[in-house]
This record gives structure tokens, sequence and C-alpha cells, in this order.
């Protein structure tokens, strides 16, 4: 006989709201990363504690396949592009610190792996996108941020210090929101978590919900001027609406969307820059498209110089930075950005391409094909149950757009923990 026993299930009901505690720390990205890992740390300790008996109790075997090699599909690219990497040193770092998504992945399935976790987590990321949204648009009407503020007031009467330098907001022509003039991704991280909040919204006042949610989030991303989260949130909406409005109904939200943008340009001269340097992609000419893309196309020839020179494994993840200056097509003529290197690809294919080579972009379409396989042969109810995750995952790697850097700390986390509530959900043993 032995003396371990299984997992005690009803100690990982925390899980949840660890989960939601974790999101809610982003704009302090180091206490974030603190609880992230003390639950990664909790989790291996009570598995460890159990020698892994009895895991079915917490996930069903599928998920714990699905989980695990939506992991090894992020991580491996890293670790075998470490071996030659230009910063090798780095690389190994990265790839050696990043062991810690594991038991992440596993513990945030767990969270949604039944329908009390799933109605704690998935409610609480819409009511937290909601509280969001509702403070830009605070921040919008009297030009700060109230969560911000406190966030902020918090940290200067602990630590003395300030999250942000009074300069940034200055220079900042955009809604910020709870992450802050030094952090400006609001737009982005609305317009991945707002299925959450669109679905939580018509499970509770149905259509009239939906549109209520739609708008307000719509607004809120206008504003915040981050051009690639308004194709993420058209395809939120075009998937999240087309059952529940009809086509008519649907066509009749786009076209009352791109009215809303055109009086909202007309008062606000920021969106009409931008719409303006959107349009310079009609002239033709690849300086009009250089200028519609924010001179992505110089980053995105470095980038392709880069998977050129190194096609097999990459520079090594994080190493873009330090290839950019030799790949640079426009050496000592400046860039659009401003002085130094372009950090990372800014496209989620090239990004993978550049620094983690062939190798790395076969692993990621090898996990993206296991989860589109998990999808297409789960059943009616375990689709409907993971579509808000299932929906914002797919639409944060929708790979014909621009992207932050999924080997970062933040966009690299945010990915991760929708990859895990997207397989927890869908493969929830619901019978243990």
């Amino acid at each position: 006989m032995t003396n371990s026993s299984p997992p005690d299930t009803a100690g990982w009901r925390w899980a949840p709201a660890w989960i939601l505690a974790f999101v809610a720390l982003w704009p302090a990205p180091g206490y974030a990363e603190g609880i992230m890992v003390l639950g990664a740390l909790a989790a291996i300790i009570k598995l460890g504690a159990a020698r892994f008996r009895g895991g079915t109790a917490l996930l069903s075997g599928p998920a714990w396949a699905l989980t695990s090699v939506l992991f090894f599909a992020y991580w491996l690219p890293e670790l075998i592009s470490s071996f030659d990497a230009l910063d090798q040193g780095r690389a190994l770092r990265e790839s050696l610190v990043d062991l810690r998504y594991l038991p992440f992945l596993w513990l945030v399935a767990s969270a949604v792996a039944n329908e009390r976790g799933r109605r704690i987590t998935f409610g609480g990321l819409g009511i937290m996108v909601g509280v969001w949204t509702l403070d830009a648009l605070l921040q919008a009407i009297f030009g700060t941020s109230p969560l911000f503020w406190g966030i902020d007031a918090i940290k200067q009467a602990t630590t003395g210090k300030t999250i942000c330098p009074a300069i940034a907001f200055a220079s900042v022509d955009r809604l910020s929101g709870f992450l802050g003039p030094c952090n400006l991704k609001l737009g982005l991280v609305l317009a991945s978590l707002s299925p959450f909040v669109l679905y939580a919204a018509t499970r509770r006042f149905g259509a009239i919900g939906w549109c209520v949610a739609a708008a307000g989030l719509g607004i809120v991303m206008l504003l915040a001027g981050a051009r690639a989260s308004w194709l993420t949130y058209a395809i939120v909406l075009l998937f999240s609406g087309w059952g529940l409005l009809g086509k008519k109904r649907l066509l009749g939200v786009f076209a009352f969307g791109a009215i809303a943008l055109a009086l909202t340009a007309l008062v606000y001269p920021p969106l009409l820059d931008r719409i303006e340097r959107t349009a310079a992609v009609l002239e033709g000419n690849e300086s009009g498209v250089d200028q519609a893309l924010s001179g992505r196309t110089q980053i995105w020839s470095a980038a392709l110089c880069m998977v050129r020179a190194h096609p097999v494994n990459g520079v090594g993840t994080r190493g873009f930075r330090e290839a950019f200056p030799q790949c640079d097509p426009k050496q000592g003529t400046g860039s659009a950005w401003g002085e130094g290197p372009a950090l990372h690809a800014h496209q989620i294919v090239l990004e993978i391409l550049s620094e983690t080579g062939i190798i790395g972009l076969l692993l990621w379409l090898a996990g993206a094909a296991l989860a589109f396989r998990a999808w297409r042969y789960a059943s009616l109810q375990a689709r409907d149950r993971a579509r808000p995750a299932m929906l914002a995952l797919a639409v944060t790697v929708f790979p014909f757009n621009t992207h932050l850097a999924f080997y970062s700390t933040f966009w690299g986390g945010l990915t991760l923990l929708l990859a895990a509530l997207y397989a927890g959900s869908l493969l929830a043993n619901e019978q243990r």
C-alpha cells in the first residue's frame, strides 16, 4: 500500500480566484508575475505530494494532453533556438525560466474544468473587462483613469515611487486606461478578452446586452488607438454576433460602427491621424504602405533577412533586437519608431520564423492543428462552454494582423492563459 493519495480537488477551489488576481495585477507586472509563479509552485507541490496520482480528478486525460502539447508547442521552439542564438546566455535563460508556464497551464485548465470554476473564471473575466471599459470611458470624459490613479497612489504610498513618470502623460495621445501611459496596450488587451464580456452580457441580457457591451468596447478601442485591436475586435464581433443577431442586423452593427468612427474622428484629431495613415496604403507605393504600417515594412524586411540567414532555428527568442542592426534595410536613415533597433517582428509568423526558425514554425503549427482537431471532434455542449476562450485565443493569434511579442512575459503569459482556458473548458470531465 502507499500513503500517497489523489489530489484533493476541493483544495483547488482557489484556482479561479488566483487566475483573476493574476489578471487584475497586470498593471503591476512584477506582482502579477509573482502571483503566477506562486500559483504554479502550489500546483507542483500539491501534485508532487500526491505523486501525480488521481490527475483525472482535476483534468480529463485529453485535457492534460492538450494543455501539455500547447505548452511544448510554445516552449520547445525557444529551447531549440537557444543552442546557437546570437545571445545564447539570454536565450537559454529565457527558455529555462519559461518552464514555469507548464504548471501554470495545468492550474488554469483545472480551474475551468468544472461548471463552478468556469462560472467564476469566465464571469470574473467578463466583469473585469467591463470595469476596465467603464474606467477607460471615464478617462475619455475626465482625462484620468480612476483605476490607474488608485493603483499609482497605492504604489506611491508604499514605495514612494510612481508607476509612470509625469512626462509620459503629456506625450500620450490615446486612452491608456488601467494600464497607464507607460503601457499602451489597452486596446489590444480589451480586444483579446472581449469575448468573455460579450458572451456574459448575452447570457444575462440577450441581444441588447451584447449591443451595449459591443458599443462600449468599440468606443474605447477606437480611442485607445491600436489599429491591430480594431481588426481583432471586428473578428470577435463577427463570430459572436452572427448567430445572435443574424446577417442583416450584424451588418447594421458594422455600419453603425463605421458612422461612429467617422464622427469620432471629426472631434478627436489623433483618431483622424490614424485613419489618414491607414488610408495611405491606397497610394499603392512603398512609402504609402510603410506610412500606413508605421514603419513595419522596415521591420518585416529585417525579419525576412534573419530568416534567410538563420532558417533552421532562428536568431534565438528575444534576439530580434540583437540581429536587427545587421538586417536593417534602412541603416543610418532613421525609423518611424524613433531611436534604437526594433525589439520584435510585430507579426506572429515573422516573429516565430525569425527567432525560432522553420523548426519553431512547424511546432507552432502542430500545436494549432491539435487544438483545432480537439475542437472539431468535441461535442456541441463542449464547444458551447469553451466558445469564449476559443474565440479569444483564435483572434489573439490570428496571423493576418500585427502583434505584440509572443515571447515577452506579458503577451506570452496572456496567450498561454487563453490556451489553458480553452483546453480546460473544451475537454472538461464533467462526470468526475
